[in-house]
């Protein structure tokens, strides 16, 4: 009888407005042994957006709290608000054989790096700089100042481009999709590759 199989642990990161959130979704639907990792946040919900399902929404004491607690995997500030990855729903999925899917910032990423050796970093880009702040405007649901952030964390996000095993860029959904799937079956038949990520972490 086989060793039952440990989850790997999929990190995909972007600068806003790189597609990151649509390709997740896609990726989800396709491949029913990946599940997505919900994020607390300090921030309000958008029109849509459910508590439980989109993310666990929080207050600032309540954020501090877990942090304290250790109860998160990760922790950042993006755009003035607080993110973080919850621990036990993380490590229960990995021991239970299934692919976890974290869609989180470069803070975070590199944070799940350190304590999950194993994990497996993506980043998705935009072919040019110029095709994100046109996306960006497209949506029309940021203020200027907002989307000139956003555009000035992009550049910051892109000089921790190499900190990450592969690079994906969006510029056709379909095909970036297939790249992301040809990456995590890539990596699931990778010889030798340990999956025992959890026993790494004890005491983080």
């Amino acid at each position: 009888m086989g060793t039952k199989r440990e989850g790997h642990l999929i990190v995909i990161s972007a600068p806003s407005g790189a597609g990151k959130s649509t390709l997740c979704r896609r990726l989800l639907k396709r491949r029913r042994s990946l599940v997505l990792s919900t994020s607390v946040t300090t921030r309000l919900p958008r029109p849509g957006e459910k508590d439980g399902r989109d993310y666990f929404f929080v207050s600032e004491a309540a954020f501090r709290a877990m942090r304290a607690r250790r109860q998160l995997v990760e922790s950042a500030e993006v755009h003035g608000h607080s993110y973080g990855t919850p621990r036990t729903f993380l490590e229960d999925k990995l021991k239970s054989g299934y692919d976890v899917l974290l869609e989180i910032d470069v803070q975070g990423a590199l944070q799940v790096k350190r304590r999950y050796p194993e994990a497996v970093l993506i980043f998705v880009r935009t072919p040019r700089f110029a095709d994100l702040e046109r996306r960006l405007r497209h949506r029309s649901s940021e203020s200027e100042p907002e989307i000139r952030r956003r555009l000035a964390d992009a550049r910051r996000e892109l000089k921790f481009l190499n900190q990450y095993h592969y690079e994906v860029v969006n510029d056709h959904v379909p095909t970036a999709l297939g790249k992301l799937e040809a990456i995590i079956d890539a990596e699931s038949a990778r010889v030798g590759k340990s999956h025992d990520v959890i026993r790494q972490t004890s005491g983080g």
